[in-house]
């Protein structure tokens, strides 16, 4: 399961930065692509909101 952006994404860019596949885009909020997600949680690993969230 690929993991998606909450609301509470503050677009700090935190997430992207920790992503070893480049699947998150920025945006309000950012997005993560689900076909290139590999679900490691690095990007719920590096917010500071918690916006990231197994799907």
């Amino acid at each position: 399961m690929a993991y998606t952006i909450q609301d509470s994404c503050i677009a700090c860019g935190a997430c992207v930065a920790e992503c070893p596949v480049d699947a998150i885009s920025e945006g309000t909020p950012y997005a993560i692509d689900a076909e290139k997600c590999i679900d490691c949680g690095a990007c719920a690993g590096a917010c500071p909101v918690e916006a990231p969230v197994e799907a």
